[in-house]
């Protein structure tokens, strides 16, 4: 069952896709002539303005909101999905998921609370598992998933015990739905960056100067990450002729404690 998507319009859904690697990404893919379908949690105005960049580039784009958090929400989500690709672009199927949503936490072991260990399974890990499950029906035939890990899940830095604990599982749960969907042709990778300049977390690394300059150094090309290259990196193992990497965790961090 191996149907070619190449006839069809290319439509990406990135969770998270109005701000930060969600937006970066999106806007990569947007100027290969991918439709986008872009989550946002609570802040409209700012996906409403990624939605009009995107337009800007000639993508066809739409936001939708949702709740990571909230399962529950994930089959009435489906169907708007659903009504999106319809609406916009007279199609059945997305070519590509981007799990991306989440958030950033630091925590020491000691520090972290059951609420916030809650909160970063709800949303890194059981979300992405469920949402996943609920879109696989609107996911075509040789279609793309790529789930967002971190570095973190690869060394250990004090601080991010709980999220990449999260991470991990992505991993794993990475290689699996590999395994399990391979009949259909579709590919799952997981995509791993490095400490990347976004508002990701406060903003520690792009704002703290200190914490940026320990990154540059413990980093084989000298530099932080930014947005930049992580979105191109996403882009590229989505394009048509770059589907036979499966099942791997590809970390996009410059060459971080290497």
């Amino acid at each position: 069952m191996n149907h070619s998507t190449s006839t069809s319009p290319r439509i990406a859904l990135i969770t998270g896709g109005s701000r930060g690697l969600g937006k970066n990404t999106a806007l990569h893919l947007a100027r290969e002539g991918v439709g986008i379908i872009l989550t946002y949690v609570g802040n409209r105005a700012a996906a409403e303005a990624t939605v009009a960049e995107l337009q800007a580039l000639g993508s066809k784009a739409v936001a939708l909101q949702l709740d990571l958090a909230n399962s529950a929400s994930f089959p009435a989500f489906a169907q708007a999905v659903r009504t999106a690709l319809q609406e916009h672009w007279q199609s059945e199927r997305l070519t590509y998921l981007v799990n991306n949503g989440g958030m950033g936490m630091h925590a020491t072991i000691e520090e972290t609370t059951e609420a916030v260990f809650d909160e970063l399974f709800n949303v890194h890990l059981k979300g992405m598992f469920f949402l996943t499950q609920a879109l696989l029906p609107l996911l075509a035939d040789g279609g793309r998933i790529i789930n967002i890990s971190s570095g973190l899940a690869r060394f250990s830095l004090p601080g991010y015990a709980a999220y990449a604990a999260m991470k991990g599982g992505v991993e794993v749960m990475t290689r699996y739905m590999a395994k399990e969907f391979g009949a259909r042709g579709i590919s799952v990778n997981t995509v791993a960056p490095g400490a990347i300049e976004t508002d990701f977390g406060g903003g520690r690394v792009r704002d703290n100067a200190q914490l940026n300059a320990f990154v540059a150094s413990q980093t084989a090309l000298g530099r932080a990450g930014l947005p930049d290259d992580i979105g191109a990196a996403i882009a590229s193992l989505l394009r048509p002729d770059n589907g036979w990497i499966n099942a791997q965790r590809v970390e996009v961090s410059g060459g971080m404690f290497i």
